[in-house]
């Protein structure tokens, strides 16, 4: 079973058995004050403030920044190079999209995805079983493109990210606005997923989790 905590902006804790992986380390410029958290790994998209506050992070992880197959405490991470915007990253830079490995399940975090995914990379994650997604617009993906790119990876279960919230994010969009893209239906927040392979359907599942500080 793998243990997902949203600690603000792009930042997951992700527990396994013997494993915590953060991605994405947010200072607390944002609004989100997630202490000093402990982690093996962390996997940071990009290089942009909100996304590479290591400062924050108790000494000890392994750090992954960008694209490439990585292999760690029976973790397995692959980074896929993307961009921040539509326009080859000449705007706003490239992007590291992961995909991690953990107790049997395949977890995505697209960091600050800019654009549709190439054909390439849609086939590099057929496996995806959660995928988390940026849900509050610009500068990231808009609602609408960001609903097309779940649909290129059809996971199981949506995990949205960056959207305006009360602790932070203020500039974004309301989520209320990526669920109406997605259906409409009103989803009740929850403070962590704990998900297996087994729990898993058809159906794809859309969580809400609220903003965890002090990890």
């Amino acid at each position: 079973m793998a243990e997902i905590a949203w600690l603000g902006h792009a930042c997951f804790r992700i527990r396994g058995r013997d494993v915590v992986i953060i991605t994405d380390p947010v200072g607390p410029a944002s609004g989100y004050d997630i202490g000093h958290p402990n982690a093996d790994i962390v996997t940071v998209s990009h290089d942009h403030p909100g996304h590479n506050a290591l400062d924050v992070l108790a000494p000890g992880y392994r750090a992954f920044t960008g694209p490439g197959e990585y292999e760690t405490k029976d973790v397995f991470i692959t980074g896929i190079r993307t961009f921040h915007d539509t326009e080859q990253g000449r705007r706003l830079g490239k992007n590291t999209i992961f995909l991690i490995e953990i107790e049997g399940l395949v977890i995505c975090h697209l960091g600050d995805l800019g654009h549709l995914l190439t054909e390439e990379q849609s086939e590099g994650m057929s496996e995806v079983d959660v995928l988390i997604v940026p849900a509050g617009g610009p500068p990231t993906i808009p609602v609408q493109v960001a609903a097309e790119v779940i649909g290129q990876v059809e996971p199981r279960v949506v995990i949205p990210m960056q959207y305006r919230t009360e602790q932070g994010d203020r500039e974004r969009e309301p989520l209320e606005r990526f669920l109406k893209e997605l259906g409409g239906a009103h989803v009740e927040p929850v403070n962590q997923l704990n998900v297996k392979k087994s729990d898993l359907g058809d159906t794809m599942q859309v969580v809400v989790l609220n903003p965890r500080t002090k990890a």
